[in-house]
Parts: structure tokens; sequence; C-alpha cells
């Protein structure tokens, strides 16, 4: 696994992080060192794959990156006729992860689409996975993206959306904030690291709280909406149609 040292060194212009070449590299290290319980929520897709996914459905891996969800989901589809779609709109991501679903052997077929999840129809779906990506798109595009979402689930399909929060409470929100910078400084992190990164993210992730979450997925129209796992300021929910 290459190791992220992307914002090592200090960088005079410090432009909008973007999923490009550099990323898409150390990716996988990246992610393990900087969202605290990741691992165990690609685990847990992998669990929800194997209680809602249905025969003759489809799954929907909306921003799957280097296809860690995909993978883990279709480890665990026991149906026949089930197809896995994958889209991303980063061309790096999109050939790694055709790399790595290739390098699995698999009855369950799989397609990776370099596209934006906004222009996607979804049909058929018994699962859509949103793993830390709603959080990049502008907030006005978000409730018509889960709207589209919904009218495309089955009846008892699920979306599982995981997200890094925000708090209401400002020395709530300052305190996880500061324990996940701890958590990246125990990982190997640098405080300039720490520190350029959270500025080049600034202008392209725009996070909300656990409670507009809530309230925005049962106005599209979710029956069931909870948090089934945190720790410090990442999260993930499920919504069951």
């Amino acid at each position: 696994m290459q190791k992220d040292t992307l914002f090592s060194a200090p960088i005079e212009k410090l432009g909008d992080f973007t999923f490009d070449e550099s990323v898409a590299e150390v990716f996988p290290d990246m992610i393990q060192r900087s969202i605290p319980g990741y691992s165990n929520i690609i685990t847990a897709i992998g669990m929800l794959a194997e209680r809602f996914v249905t025969a003759n459905s489809n799954v929907y891996d909306l921003g799957c990156s280097r296809g860690a969800a995909t993978l883990s989901v279709r480890r665990n589809i026991h149906h026949t006729n089930v197809k896995i779609i994958g889209i991303d709109n980063s061309q790096p991501m999109v050939e790694r992860c055709r790399q790595h679903v290739t390098a699995y052997h698999s009855d369950v077929p799989v397609e990776i689409l370099c596209d934006d999840i906004r222009h996607v129809e979804i049909k058929n779906a018994s699962m859509v996975i949103l793993n830390f990506t709603l959080q990049f798109l502008p907030p006005e595009d978000r409730i018509a993206l889960l709207s589209k979402i919904y009218q495309g689930l089955n009846p008892n399909g699920v979306l599982v959306l995981s997200e890094k929060f925000r708090f209401e409470d400002e020395k709530v929100n300052e305190l996880l904030i500061n324990l996940h910078h701890q958590f990246k400084r125990a990982n190997g992190y640098s405080e300039l690291e720490v520190s350029q990164k959270r500025t080049a993210l600034e202008n392209v992730m725009r996070t909300d709280s656990i409670e507009t979450h809530k309230v925005r997925l049962k106005n599209v129209g979710f029956s069931q909406v909870e948090l089934w796992f945190q720790c410090f300021n990442f999260g993930s929910m499920v919504a069951v149609k």
C-alpha cells in the first residue's frame, strides 16, 4: 500500500482537494489513517448486503472510489441475477476500481462507470451506498439525489449513508474535530499535513448534522432512518424504504 505523503511538505498555493491521480494512488492509506472506523463500516456494508440484497435486483455504489464497498457487497451476495453498478466521476479512481474488481473472482457481475452520480438513473435497486460521497455534492443538489435514490429503490430496499458530521453544539463540534485530528496524528500525520488537508477540503466538503440528514431522508420518503455507527465526527446511517 502506497503511503499518503501528499500534504507532508508545505504547499505554496493550496488548491481545492480533488480525487486526481495522486490521491487515487495513495487512497487506501489515506482513508485508513483519516477516517476512524472505516474498515468496520466496509465490513458492515457487506453484512447489510447479506440482509437486504434480493434476487433479480441492482446494487449501486455511488462514489465507489477504488471499490472497497463494492467488493464487500459482492462477497456477501448469495442470490441470483444481482448486478452491482459502481459510479465515480474520477477517472483515476475508476481505472483502479476496475483493476481491483477484476482481481477477485466472483459470479456477481460488476459494472464500473465514470460518470456524475447526479446524472445516473437508479432503478430496481435493493441497496444503494453513499459511502462518504454526499458531503462532496453541493448542498443544493443533495435532496434531488436522495429523492432519485428513494424512487429507484424497491420496497424494503436500503440506503447506506456514511458521512463526516458537524454538530450544532459548538463545544461538542470542536471536541470531536480535535479528537479526529488526534486520531490522525496517532496514525502518523504531522500538524502540517492535518492543517493543509483541512484547508484543501474546506471548499469541497460541506458537512451536515445528523439531525439534518435524518430530516432530509424522512422528507424524501424513507420510513426508517437511524445512525448505526459513529466514531468522533464520522458515522454511517441506514434508511429503509
